[in-house]
């Protein structure tokens, strides 16, 4: 075989470093130029084997990534050898099941980074004793610019599989934000279904409600004759009922009116006295059924700027509390006072009380705190929530003070 020129390695370096992968026939295709060989092989080393990467000419019976385990004195000739001149009686050459194909010659040379061995270039040929040390040296030269070469290659592709992992990830990122999406329309429209029906129900049901209590009111006058102390007392009770579920119909109401973002308020100029009488005298059967006073502690009347019906339901719901939640023989304050900036109501009862660590909760949807007295009432669990929202529709807050077994305050301030 002809000895390979200095000057025939160079010429061909630049187009080493161009060679393109994908086909990975260009590689032996470049190594052709000077030197001969009749097969080519590249191996990755892996922690006990070598796994073939690249093959060219006509095996094509060897499997791609197919793996070959060695043994420790073929670790020694992979890691302590520069590169070999090797036959078919050689271990390596054995072990690669490349003796099995009438191969004679073989020039090994390693695929180093910075002295790292990461794999094997193998170039057989069917004569004896083809090659020389000087081909072994121009096959070293060459791996010494195929090891960057491959490594950019390895490492592209590792970029490639990142991307595409990163494409995926983002298509399903895409298809749940989708099906999301899609689900919360759903929810909304379901809940926009739930809110018209409530409000529709409650409607239908407010009619002859309204009905009972106007004529629970005339038979309690006694214009249509006499009723004895019994029939009072029945009379009293439909009316005390009504009022009530009454109540808790106008609750879930205003909840669908305020979950809908339909809920408004007009405002007008009213004196504030007017507006607790009227809630008191509303409240009165209520709280004598229980013999609860009503207390109002107004230092001075004045006027405010605010709507009206909404005002009074923020003093029905804190007053209609303070009446369920309090024991018999007792007695719920309302105070009012006003400063440059705002108005203050206060209502205070002696009842059983909340503990601090449900102060956030209370004004929540449905939340009823679980105690053996509260079960004896009944309640939608919306009636501070709806309070709390009147409230700061009008721009202003509320906050309690309370606590178990020492009554509760609850303190609304709106400002002028």
């Amino acid at each position: 075989m002809t000895t390979v020129s200095a000057d025939k390695i160079l010429s061909i370096i630049p187009e080493l470093f161009e060679t393109d992968f994908s086909g990975n026939v260009k590689l032996f295709q470049k190594l052709e130029k000077f030197l001969m060989f009749d097969e080519g092989f590249i191996y990755y080393v892996n922690p006990d084997s070598l796994q073939l990467k690249f093959m060219y000419k006509t095996h094509i019976e060897f499997e791609k990534e197919a793996l070959y385990p060695f043994n420790l004195e073929l670790k020694k000739t992979i890691f302590s050898k520069d590169g070999s001149i090797m036959n078919e009686n050689s271990n390596l050459i054995k072990v690669l099941g490349l003796d099995k194909f009438a191969q004679k010659s073989f020039l090994v040379s390693k695929i180093l980074i910075r002295s790292t061995v990461f794999g094997l270039v193998v170039l057989s040929s069917k004569k004896t004793s083809c090659y020389k040390i000087e081909d072994l040296n121009a096959l070293n030269a060459a791996s010494a610019i195929l090891s960057y070469v491959l490594k950019d290659m390895e490492l592209a592709n590792v970029f490639k599989i990142q991307l595409q992992a990163l494409k995926d990830g983002i298509v399903e990122k895409n298809k749940a934000y989708k099906t999301i999406k899609e689900q919360n329309e759903k929810i909304l429209e379901a809940d926009k279904v739930k809110n018209e029906f409530l409000a529709n129900v409650s409607h239908e049901l407010r009619t002859p409600l309204n009905s009972i209590l106007g004529f629970s009111d005339i038979l309690s006058t006694q214009l249509y004759g006499n009723l004895n102390s019994k029939q009072e007392e029945y009379i009293n009770d439909i009316k005390v009922s009504a009022t009530h579920l009454l109540g808790m119909i106008n609750e879930i109401l205003d909840m669908s009116k305020i979950e809908a973002n339909a809920m408004k308020i007009v405002k007008s100029t009213f004196w504030i006295s007017r507006a607790v009488d009227e809630v008191s005298n509303i409240l009165l059967p209520l709280a004598q059924k229980k013999n609860i006073e009503l207390k109002k502690n107004m230092p001075f009347d004045f006027e405010v700027f605010a709507a009206y019906h909404k005002i009074q339901q923020i003093l029905y719901n804190l007053i209609s509390n303070a009446i369920k939640y309090s024991p018999e023989d007792n007695n719920v304050e309302i105070s009012v006072s006003a400063d440059d900036e705002k108005f203050t109501i206060v209502v205070h009862d002696n009842g059983i009380g909340i503990d601090k660590k449900y102060h956030g909760k209370i004004f929540a949807k449905f939340v009823q705190l679980d105690s053996a007295y509260t079960k004896k009432e009944s309640s939608t669990g919306l009636g501070l929530t709806i309070t709390k929202e009147l409230v700061e529709l009008h721009g202003g807050k509320i906050s309690v003070i309370s606590e178990i077994n020492n009554g509760s305050s609850f303190i609304v301030e709106i400002p002028f």
